[in-house]
């Protein structure tokens, strides 16, 4: 009885301990933060806070095979070293079995508006490249934009500055990077993903132009955010080729952004565009096809089906993107692919059954400009959870309690 009694306490006082904070799209309308905001924001005290976001998707093609993915599973860490100086990372495991750093940096905070930033980041262009988590964003895949242009996700080793005008309602962020690689193992740049090939994801990176990033966002209307970003410089080559006529390429890329919350109704857009010098050169060495542009758009919209007074949310939305990475290609001289000219709708529901849990499910609608094309549909079915903070030493005391409760079942 006493054995029991004690096992009891023990657990009880688990719970009174742990502190769990979920996360949701809602939380702070305009001023919404991403997993890397928040635990540079939160952590009150010194120490390492803990925390993830998953996605498990269940994917129909039209015409074939499904698939069932736990498609993410990422785990937090932050450590707070005093209060200027922060250590923040991202580990994700992707389909099981394969495993990425996404962030691996340090901020020192010269004031609440200042702070001083480098390691592996993440390049702040559009939205989704920034505000991944699953509970931010409708649908059951990220816009395919966010994929072939962006592309997502997009880190790279730099460091910047990044900070808040809080007269102006300005936030900047401002970086030198290393930039795509032109040639990554064996993958080139071109096709229907553009630069995605070049990303070099902070693993031995080769540098030889840095590349420079900014993006200000604008929140001065309530429940309305805009972005500008710019992204400019050269991809990197190696030491053994990079004076050759097309080693590399010039990178220019603008972005525009928008979210909008006003209670029960959302929207959210945006328009990216890159323009690639000396494509032509570099298509003539790698025996690829680099368009000389490469632009797209999406525009969004969403109702909450749900009284406003209700924790849980019911979004219906709908979503129409549009992107080419063949947009433009006389200058590339290379052949115009309209197969990479696509155009998608997506409509379907997101149930946030609590904060930082979302059920989702939506169907989609692929085309291209290929003439005599037939557009082909998926269904998607998934969910997506996310959650911060942990304090470490109440983790430690956590596992202490657990095995000691292990020890007096079964040992004693």
């Amino acid at each position: 009885m006493k054995k029991a009694v004690l096992s009891m306490a023990i657990l009880m006082s688990s719970f009174v301990f742990a502190q769990t904070v979920s996360q949701d799209t809602t939380a702070t309308n305009n001023q919404q933060r991403n997993a890397a905001q928040n635990i540079l924001n939160g952590n009150g005290s010194n120490g390492i806070t803990v925390g993830g976001y998953a996605e498990v998707d269940y994917n129909q093609p039209e015409g074939a095979n499904g698939k069932m993915d736990v498609h993410r599973l990422v785990m937090l860490l932050g450590y707070k070293f005093s209060d200027k100086v922060q250590f923040v990372t991202e580990i994700e495991y992707e389909h099981v079995k394969e495993v990425y750093v996404e962030q691996a940096f340090l901020n020192y905070s010269v004031s609440d508006n200042f702070n001083i930033r480098g390691g592996l980041m993440l390049v702040p262009m559009g939205i989704v490249n920034e505000y991944h988590e699953p509970t931010t964003f409708n649908g059951v895949e990220r816009p395919s934009m966010d994929k072939s242009i962006v592309p997502t996700t997009w880190r790279e080793m730099g460091v910047g500055v990044t900070g808040k005008f809080d007269d102006a309602n300005l936030r900047y962020q401002a970086y030198i990077f290393n930039g795509f690689a032109s040639v990554n193992d064996t993958k080139v740049l071109g096709g229907s993903n553009g630069l995605r090939n070049g990303r070099q994801k902070g693993a031995e990176s080769t540098i030889n132009k840095p590349n420079l990033s900014a993006k200000v966002d604008y929140y001065g209307i309530q429940g309305l955010r805009f972005g500008l970003s710019g992204y400019f410089g050269r991809t990197q080559a190696t030491d053994d080729v990079q004076e050759i006529d097309g080693a590399d390429v010039g990178v220019s890329m603008f972005g525009f952004d928008a979210r909008y919350i006003n209670k029960r109704f959302s929207a959210r857009g945006q328009y990216i565009h890159a323009l690639i010098k000396d494509a032509e050169d570099y298509n003539n060495l790698y025996t690829t096809n680099l368009g000389s542009e490469l632009k797209g758009w999406y525009a969004e919209a969403a109702y909450n089906l749900l009284p406003l007074t209700k924790e849980q949310k019911l979004d219906a939305f709908v979503r129409y993107e549009k992107y080419d990475t063949h947009a433009a290609t006389a200058d590339a001289n290379i052949t115009r692919n309209l197969g990479y000219n696509r155009n998608e709708w997506t409509t379907g529901l997101s149930y946030h059954v609590a904060p930082g849990a979302v059920v989702k499910a939506d169907y989609q609608i692929f085309d291209n400009e290929v003439e005599g094309n037939n557009a082909k549909g998926k269904l998607n079915i998934g969910f997506g959870v996310w959650f911060y903070k942990f304090k470490f030493l109440v983790y430690i005391k956590l596992l202490v309690q657990y095995f000691f409760f292990i020890y007096l079942v079964f040992l004693m």
